[in-house]
């Protein structure tokens, strides 16, 4: 009887054949003409379930994209662990920016080049896979496992949260299991600890009925776009620091440990700006570029638009202006509050001259795992006998907002073992993973388990 370690080694190739059908179901559920996607896509991971034989297998219907759910918890004295990710992925545009087109997978310089490869195909499916490992060789999985596995993680999991609430006996679990975010480097096997939060708002000025004639009207009449512009400069200050009262009032400060931890990481900020191809970071006053980008709020523009863009010249007055800018949150920031924080002074800062509009979008509590924690040390002794170094432990600007959400319904600390590159282009163009840390991930969550039913 083979090992699962020989097992994983053996089927690689079979694994990427895998993993390439699956990328190649578009399922972006911010589409709503990609349903069938979405469906196809749920049933792939349904039917690898059910070639498992495990206890248990359902798709749960909900209001929105289906949950794909798997258990198998044989074992009463062992803990279980609830495996999470997502099978839906960020829209593909702009396509032509694609070396390749976004659905068809191809391999280049040892990766995978598709829509959903790192974010979160590629990870999710490495704990798929390692479950394959223990039952194809006929050995026990070593501890209780389940699945959850959703369709709506890119559009905020509208439906999740009810999902856990109704079913939290089902779901009840010593700890999630969760590969959704990246190592430090390549080679360099990390384990996040920490991510941020989100509030995420879209802002309308409106001025005059209808766009208007410059010429005639310009000079007398406001520019809903200038005003736009001008109220979001009065966002932050030029030191990086946000303008909204109130806004830093329950912000937990790095502590002098944390920051020593981020100064020892290997972080190079010439080939990060080189890799970027800027010249200067920037960014809050008195943080290095690391704790900025993970450890310390953030407000960001991520889109604006309004007026006449096509080609050419159109000498227009616009009647309104859009814009849609994210907050990201850290310990102890409400999403709730800051979203009336932010509304409040956007409004207290708008002109007469305009009516302004404020909707808040998804968002999310950041959450912090205690590093003590049984679960992250057996994650970390995988991590370095798949790698063979000693994993760093670091925190991320990202959010996964389902993280706080898994500590608050089932009282469970999550595990964030990521196996992507922070250039592995999730979102963008041309988003890639590497086939090599697909197939160290399938081996270090084959070894987690093993080592998690030792502890």
């Amino acid at each position: 009887m083979s090992t699962p370690q020989e097992y994983i080694d053996s089927n690689k190739d079979t694994f990427v054949e895998e993993l390439f059908e699956l990328l190649r179901i578009p399922s972006v559920s911010t589409d709503s003409s990609k349903k069938e996607a979405i469906q196809q896509a749920a049933n792939f991971l349904l039917d690898q379930f059910n070639s498992f034989d495990l206890q248990k297998t359902e798709l749960f219907e909900t209001p929105g994209n289906p949950i794909v759910y798997a258990e198998h918890c044989p074992h009463p004295d062992k803990p279980t662990v609830l495996v999470y990710g997502h099978y839906d992925v960020q829209p593909s545009d702009p396509d032509e920016l694609w070396n390749s087109p976004a659905f068809e997978p191809i391999i280049k310089d040892g990766n995978v080049y598709a829509r959903g490869a790192s974010d979160d195909k590629g990870q999710a499916y490495t704990h798929v896979k390692a479950i394959e490992s223990y039952v194809r060789t006929g050995n026990p999985i070593p501890v209780n496992v389940k699945f959850i596995l959703e369709g709506e993680e890119e559009i905020g999991s509208p439906n999740l949260v009810p999902f856990i609430e109704e079913h939290k006996e089902m779901l009840q679990c010593d700890m999630v299991l969760i590969s959704d975010t990246a190592m430090f480097g390549e080679d360099i096997p990390s384990i996040t600890y920490g991510l941020r939060g989100l509030a995420y708002m879209e802002v309308e000025v409106v001025g005059p009925n209808r766009d208007l004639h410059s010429g005639v009207y310009g000079g007398a009449v406001e520019n809903p776009l200038n005003v736009l512009c001008e109220m979001i400069a009065k966002l932050k200050n030029e030191d990086g620091v946000i303008q909204i009262p109130g806004f830093y009032d329950n912000v937990v400060p790095l502590t002098e440990a944390d920051r020593k931890a981020s100064a020892e990481l290997p972080f190079d900020e010439e080939k990060y700006k080189k890799s970027l191809d800027i010249d200067a970071v920037h960014g809050e006053k008195g943080y290095t570029t690391l704790e900025r980008a993970s450890a310390r709020p953030t407000l960001d523009v991520n889109g604006i638009w309004g007026g006449y863009t096509g080609e050419g010249a159109k000498t227009v007055l616009p009647s309104k202006a859009n814009a849609k800018i994210s907050m990201r949150l850290v310990p102890d920031q409400h999403p709730k509050e800051i979203a009336k924080l932010f509304s409040s002074y956007f409004n207290s800062i708008a002109p007469d001259t305009v009516k302004v509009t404020v909707t808040e979008h998804h968002g999310g509590h950041p959450s912090v795992t205690d590093l003590s924690f049984y679960g992250l040390k057996a994650a970390a002794k995988a991590f370095k006998e798949v790698y063979g170094k000693e994993p760093l432990f670091a925190r991320e600007g990202g959010s996964i907002p389902i993280v706080a959400d898994f500590k608050r319904v089932l009282g469970v600390e999550s595990i964030l073992m990521g196996f992507g590159l922070t250039s592995n282009a999730i979102h963008s163009p041309n988003e890639n993973f590497s086939l090599k840390d697909f197939h160290r991930g399938i081996k270090t969550s084959a070894k987690f388990f093993e080592l998690l039913a030792e502890n």
